[in-house]
């Protein structure tokens, strides 16, 4: 079976046996409808936050960034620059510190990524976070060193421009190997996309790119109910251990919420209804109430 139709029957099987998640069936056609797709437009990188040059460069940047696109988990406890959240401080940490040549990659240490990353007062969860940078950056310039002559471009030439036959290539790293989801590796078929420096030719085939924001807003608009002990814990912000069923469970309904969806939206891609999700999941209203927390290199 194609890696991204396991991915869909993954998450049909788990929703269809949740105990701690529901979806509510019922409210997918009213909340389909509801969505503002008429202003869809095709999102761009930042250049404030985001390196844009050349398209090599670049290419290589955004490959780097997504290795190291995860530790959600984790963001509560780290610096983040004036203004951005996690994610964006390291974007923009990235940014400034870019280029970085494979060697560079390959010999970073935590202590080099808390540099980079602008991590300077003593915390453990920050520490860990910059050993796990460390170790994904360390895999991505030895793959790329190893298997495709230290060209970044190779690594995705090699997908023959199909974003699902990207990510068994990504998965050859263990921080990739997010079985059930790959969010990582399909994110980074979109990112490289988005940014036009790759083209794919099988977009559609793409799922949402299963995290903790997406759920949290299908959960806050009512198209996803929790079991009671669990909203309460994601409410006290007690961390929800990575692989355990509630977390699986999040996950995949999210997943199969938005598969469902898209089956009421005609020529609508699951990457395009993350796009309008993640972006409503900006606003006040969901930003005011606790999303779940997991510490994982998944997301």
């Amino acid at each position: 079976m194609p890696v991204l139709d396991e991915v869909r029957s993954h998450a049909a099987r788990l929703a269809s046996t949740a105990q701690f998640v529901r979806i509510r069936s019922d409210r997918i056609a009213e909340y389909a409808a509801s969505l503002p797709l008429a202003k869809l437009d095709a999102p761009e990188l930042d250049p404030l936050t985001h390196y844009v040059g050349d398209a090599d460069t670049t290419l290589a940047y955004l490959v780097t960034l997504d290795a190291i696109n995860f530790g959600s988990g984790y963001f509560p406890h780290l610096q983040k620059r004036t203004g951005l959240s996690g994610y964006f401080t390291v974007a923009a940490s990235l940014k400034d510190a870019w280029p970085m040549t494979v060697e560079d990659l390959r010999r970073l240490q935590p202590a080099d990524c808390a540099r980079v990353f602008g991590q300077t007062t003593p915390d453990a969860a920050v520490d860990e976070l910059m050993g796990l940078f460390a170790l994904a950056l360390n895999d991505l310039g030895e793959l790329i060193a190893a298997r495709y002559r230290g060209a970044f471009a190779a690594l995705i030439d090699a997908a023959d421009h199909s974003a699902e036959q990207l990510v068994p290539l990504l998965a050859e790293m263990p921080f990739y190997r997010d079985l059930g989801f790959y969010k990582r590796a399909q994110l980074t078929a979109a990112d490289l996309f988005l940014a036009g420096v790759a083209q794919f030719d099988d977009l559609d085939r793409l799922t949402i790119f299963a995290d903790n924001l997406v759920p949290h807003v299908l959960r806050v608009d009512g198209l996803l109910e929790y079991d009671a002990d669990l909203l309460a814990r994601i409410n006290r912000e007690t961390l929800i251990a990575a692989g355990s069923r509630e977390e699986q469970e999040i996950r995949a309904c999210a997943l199969h919420a938005v598969e469902q969806l898209r089956a009421h939206l005609d020529g609508i891609t699951s990457m395009q209804l993350d796009y309008v999700l993640w972006n409503r999941g900006q606003e006040p209203v969901y930003k005011a109430q606790p999303r779940h927390r997991t510490r994982t290199v998944f997301y």
